[in-house]
């Protein structure tokens, strides 16, 4: 194949740089709890232990989109930490929101080779996933 382009053979140039903090100093969260949760006209804003902040329009979540904000307001975190739950009898409200449904899909970490979110899926199937995968190396 032909190309319009021509092979020299300058050798480039690579600026390197100090490495400024090690990989220690950085956080990597594997772990998603709830700490708070607030609204605001548009969005449902829930606070992590990690100090991550996650905003979810309230148009995604139409029970909460149409609701009042007083009734919003009447939700409860659940015991692991992980939904943010409306009771119907106070609220007005049937719904709950998972954590892990709005964190992105699971992904595996090969050079650990362990799941960081595994959205929806037990125990038993991270660990068949990862049986089958060392079976296919």
């Amino acid at each position: 194949m032909i190309t319009g382009t021509k092979q020299t053979s300058e050798k480039m140039k690579v600026k390197r740089y100090k490495i400024q903090h090690s990989i220690d100093e950085y956080t990597f969260p594997k772990e998603a709890y709830i700490h708070a949760v607030k609204f605001d006209e548009k969005y449902i804003h829930i606070e992590l232990t990690d100090e991550r902040i996650i905003s979810i329009p309230l148009m995604w979540i139409p029970t909460l989109y149409n609701a009042s904000d007083e009734n919003r307001k009447k939700f409860k975190i659940s015991q692991s930490r992980r939904m943010v739950i409306w009771d119907p009898e106070k609220s007005g409200i049937n719904d709950e929101i998972n954590i892990r449904d709005y964190l992105g899909p699971a992904r595996t970490d090969d050079e650990a080779g362990s799941i960081v979110y595994t959205s929806h899926e037990t125990r038993k199937q991270v660990a068949e996933a990862k049986t089958s995968k060392k079976k296919k190396k």
